[in-house]
């Protein structure tokens, strides 16, 4: 029994430190999002941080900011819904579809 629980116990280890570089590849992988036709762009990575957001001059309306607020809002959440799907497919991917509570 204290064989298996070896084994048991490297193979988790593997997970663990294969889980940590897919981790940092998608911190370095990143996700577009756009809105309005494209006059509202944003960028995040697979550590669900925003890396940018442009905005073309043309949606800036001095008598319409609402409008740009939520084109913003809009390009922005699918830009981190997109790098939440990327991260999640990915993950797993490694972990064979398994859901390990905490790990996302």
């Amino acid at each position: 029994m204290g064989g298996n629980m070896a084994k048991m116990m490297k193979q988790v280890q593997k997970m663990q430190a294969e889980m940590a570089k897919m981790q940092e590849e998608l911190g370095n992988r990143t996700v577009e999002s756009s809105a309005g036709g494209g006059v509202v762009k944003a960028v995040a990575n697979g550590k669900l941080e925003l890396l940018a957001v442009e905005i073309k001059p043309e949606a800036v309306d001095p008598e319409d900011v609402e409008m740009l607020q939520d084109l913003i809002l809009t390009a922005v959440n699918d830009a981190l819904r997109k790098a939440q799907e990327m991260m999640t497919t990915e993950m797993g991917k490694l972990t064979g579809g398994l859901n390990i509570p905490g790990l996302f």
